[in-house]
């Protein structure tokens, strides 16, 4: 408390300060003395000694702590506020194509971050089903001006195509994999039996986990099947969607980004890469022609350095 009282007293000098002691003057002792009238009435030095310690004791206690109490409800201020403008900066994204595409700008422009996010401004909508529904504006574009472009994609037309595959792969392939992975019950408890082993799950949990999810997951395939429109064998979806990604790649190009994989790629490959280990993807691997291009994103993805 000594210390806080030094530091917040505004005078010129320090303070010798001990709660109970005396305070003493910073005047030498000629001057002192000299203050003493020529009636011979005390100077101010003898009033000091004369006075009570604690009552100055009590009086540096009570600035120290209005100032203490004054600097503190300021910078909780200045916290609040700059909270609000951190706030007001940051925005919350939950979309994983907008992540994609805010991160890949950064990495190739540089640009800051949290300016990069507001060129993916959120939307309310309502959609087919009349629920309220909150879209970004802008989610499949790069935001890079004409030569960052250029060096990334070569031509307006390897633009255009890398957004309308990842939008395919948005609005149509990933809505194929529950109806296929969850397709008959014992799909479904295949499905389940991984997911608890991956999951490590204990025995309990896991024997809950697996034939209560696999019994709602089957019923909620069934669901999807309806709402999106899928043939009575919901595979052939699947097998037509692949084919129809294989043609679109090309015998010419390895990847539809060309000698590497671009963010199309990536995003098929993500989405068909939740069934692996599961009797959908073996039939998907049997039974079209996308398998040579998986394995090769696969070992892409591998040789970039960690």
């Amino acid at each position: 408390m000594a210390q806080v009282a030094r530091a917040l007293w505004p005078v010129p000098h320090a303070l010798a300060w001990r709660l109970g002691g005396r305070l003493q003057s910073a005047l030498p002792a000629q001057s002192r003395a000299g203050f003493a009238g020529a009636a011979g009435g005390p100077g101010p030095a003898a009033t000091a000694r004369k006075g009570s310690p604690r009552l100055l004791g009590a009086a540096a206690l009570a600035l120290g702590g209005v100032l203490g109490l004054y600097h503190t409800a300021r910078w909780h201020l200045r916290a609040q506020d700059l909270r609000a403008e951190r706030s007001a900066a940051q925005q919350q994204l939950n979309d994983s194509s907008v992540i994609i595409s805010a991160l890949k700008t950064y990495l190739v422009s540089g640009q800051p971050l949290e300016d990069i996010i507001t060129y993916y401004p959120p939307m309310k909508a309502v959609n087919d089903q009349g629920k309220e529904v909150t879209e970004f504006c802008n989610k499949y574009w790069l935001m890079l001006d004409e030569k960052e472009a250029q060096r990334m994609y070569g031509g307006k037309e390897a633009r255009t195509e890398e957004m309308k595959w990842r939008q395919w792969a948005d609005d149509w392939l990933v809505h194929l994999i529950s109806p296929n992975v969850y397709r008959t019950p014992a799909e479904a408890l295949a499905s389940f039996d991984y997911i608890v082993r991956e999951g490590k799950f204990g025995t309990v949990e896991g024997a809950v986990a697996k034939y209560m999810g696999a019994a709602a997951m089957y019923l909620i395939s069934k669901r999807l099947k309806s709402r999106h429109h899928l043939q009575d064998d919901v595979r052939e979806d699947l097998y037509e969607a692949a084919n129809k990604w294989v043609a679109a790649v090309g015998k010419d190009r390895p990847f539809m980004g060309g000698q590497q994989p671009n963010l199309a790629d990536l995003a098929v490959y993500g989405v068909l890469r939740v069934m692996e280990g599961l009797e959908a993807f073996d039939d998907l691997m049997r039974h079209t022609h996308i398998q040579p291009w998986y394995l090769r994103v696969e070992k892409a993805i591998a040789e970039v350095p960690q």
